[in-house]
C-alpha cells in the first residue's frame, strides 16, 4: 500500500518593502513623465502661497518701518489746538498756553506756531485767489527741538532772524513755491512784501501740518503781518512714563477757563491707526490669498486623477508583479506631495522676491517672518495630502486584471 505524502500549500510571496528613496524615485519619474501639467498645477499652488506670503511681507516691513519712524520721531509728543466754543464759535487758547503747558510736571520741551491769516506766493505777480492751500504760522524758535523736525537745507529761525522778515519752509510748501534752496536770493512774496527764505524743512510725520507750511518768526509775525499773538497748536515733549497723565491734564492746563474747548491728541496714535487700517486691508489679501491657494490644491487633485485614469496600465502591472495596495496608494501620495511641495517652495521665493520689491522701492526695511515661510510650505503639503488622498485610494482600489483590460 503506496503511502500519499501531502503537498503544501505554496507561501504567498512578501512583497518587497519600498525604501523612502524608492518611494520619492518612484513618485518623481510620474511628475517628470508630464512637465507642462506638472508645472501649471505647481503653478497654482505657488500664485496661493506667493500671495500670502507677499501680504504677511509687506505688511510687517510695513509695521518695520513704522517701528522704526516711531523710534525716531518718538511716540511722547503731545499737541493741544483750540476747538469749537460754547456757542459754536472758533475758540483760541490764552496767551499764557504755552507757558502753562510747560510747567506740567514730566513736560520736558513745549512749543508753539500760530496761524496767521497772510498768503505766501512765489513772486508778486500770482493772482492772490491762488493760495496753494499753504498756510503762514508765527513760530517759536524752540520748535525743531519739541516736534523733532529737521532743518535740511539752511537753517531754522534764530534769536537773530525770527523779528525780521525770514521764512523757513515746510517741504511741501517748498515744493509747491518752487523753492529749493536757501539765502539771500531766495525770495517768497509774503504778506505783501519780500521775505527771505533761510531754510527749507525735511518731511514730518508726526507734524504733517508743517510740511505745508511757512513758519515766521513770532515777533515778526505780529509785527509784519497782523497776528493776534494766540497760539493754534501747542506741541509738549513728554517724560515716556509720564505721556498719560500730561495727556489728561494738558487741555485743563493750556485752558483752565474752559478746558472743553481744547482738542488734546497724540501724533504717534494717528500713525498706529493707519497702520491698524492696513492691517485691515492686509486681512482681506489673506483671505484672497486663501482662495487662491485652495484653487491651486483643486489643480493639484484634478492632476491626480487625471493621472491615475491615464495610468491604469502601470497600475495593473505593478500589483500584477506584487505591489500592494499601501505601494501605489503610497506611491500617488507622494506625488500629490511632492507636485505641492513644488508649488510651496516656488511661492515662498516668489513671495520673498515680491516683498523685497516692494519693500525696496517704498524704501522699507524688507522683513518676511520665518513663520510665515514655514507655515506656506507646511500648507502646501496638507493640502497636497487631502488632494491626493482620494486619487491614491482609487488607484489602489483599481484590480489588477481590470486595469490591464481597460488600458
Amino acid at each position: 500500500m503506496s503511502t500519499v505524502t501531502p503537498t503544501r500549500p505554496r507561501p504567498r510571496p512578501t512583497p518587497a518593502r519600498l525604501s523612502p528613496a524608492d518611494v520619492v524615485r518612484t513618485g518623481g519619474s510620474g511628475l517628470r513623465s508630464r512637465p507642462m501639467r506638472v508645472f501649471l498645477s505647481a503653478l497654482g499652488i505657488a500664485i496661493g502661497i506667493a500671495a500670502m506670503i507677499g501680504v504677511v511681507g509687506i505688511s510687517t516691513s510695513s509695521q518695520e518701518e513704522l517701528d522704526r519712524k516711531l523710534a525716531a520721531l518718538g511716540t511722547n509728543l503731545l499737541t493741544a489746538a483750540p476747538g469749537q466754543s460754547f456757542s459754536g464759535g472758533a475758540a483760541h487758547l490764552p496767551d499764557e498756553a504755552v507757558e502753562m503747558v510747560g510747567a506740567i510736571d514730566g513736560v520736558e520741551s513745549v512749543s508753539a506756531i500760530g496761524k496767521t491769516d497772510a498768503k505766501v506766493y512765489r513772486n508778486d505777480h500770482v493772482p492772490k485767489e491762488v493760495t496753494g492751500g499753504i498756510g503762514v504760522y508765527a513760530a517759536r524758535t524752540d520748535l525743531p527741538g519739541t516736534v523733532g523736525v529737521d532743518v535740511a537745507e539752511g537753517r531754522w529761525l534764530t534769536a537773530a532772524t525770527h523779528r525780521y522778515p525770514a521764512v523757513v519752509l515746510g517741504a511741501k510748501a517748498a515744493a509747491q513755491l518752487g523753492v529749493y534752496g536757501s539765502g539771500p536770493d531766495a525770495q517768497v512774496w509774503l504778506g505783501d512784501r519780500w521775505f527771505t527764505v533761510v531754510g527749507l524743512l525735511a518731511p514730518n510725520e508726526l507734524a504733517p501740518e508743517l510740511d505745508s507750511a511757512a513758519l515766521v518768526g513770532w515777533p515778526a509775525a505780529e509785527k509784519e503781518l497782523d497776528f493776534d499773538g494766540f497760539a493754534t497748536t501747542v506741541y509738549a515733549r513728554a517724560e515716556g512714563a509720564a505721556v498719560s497723565d500730561v495727556q489728561q491734564v494738558m487741555g485743563a492746563t493750556a485752558n483752565p477757563e474752559n478746558p472743553n474747548e481744547v482738542n488734546v491728541s497724540r501724533p504717534s496714535d494717528a500713525l498706529a491707526a493707519k497702520q491698524a487700517t492696513d492691517d485691515t486691508l492686509s486681512g482681506l489679501l489673506l483671505g484672497l490669498g486663501a482662495v487662491a491657494l485652495l484653487v491651486g490644491g483643486v489643480g493639484v487633485a484634478n492632476t491626480m486623477v487625471i493621472s491615475v485614469l491615464e495610468r491604469r496600465a502601470e497600475i495593473g502591472l505593478r500589483r500584477s508583479l506584487g505591489a500592494t495596495r499601501g505601494q501605489i496608494r503610497t506611491q500617488f501620495l507622494c506625488e500629490s506631495q511632492l507636485l505641492s511641495a513644488l508649488g510651496g517652495v516656488g511661492g515662498v521665493a516668489l513671495g520673498i522676491a515680491v516683498t523685497a520689491g516692494y519693500a525696496g522701492y517704498q524704501g522699507w526695511p524688507t522683513v518676511v517672518p520665518l513663520w510665515a515661510m514655514v507655515g506656506g510650505v507646511g500648507a502646501t503639503l496638507l493640502i497636497g495630502g487631502l488632494a491626493g488622498f482620494y486619487p491614491a485610494v482609487r488607484a489602489a482600489r483599481l484590480p489588477p486584471t481590470e486595469a490591464l483590460a481597460a488600458a
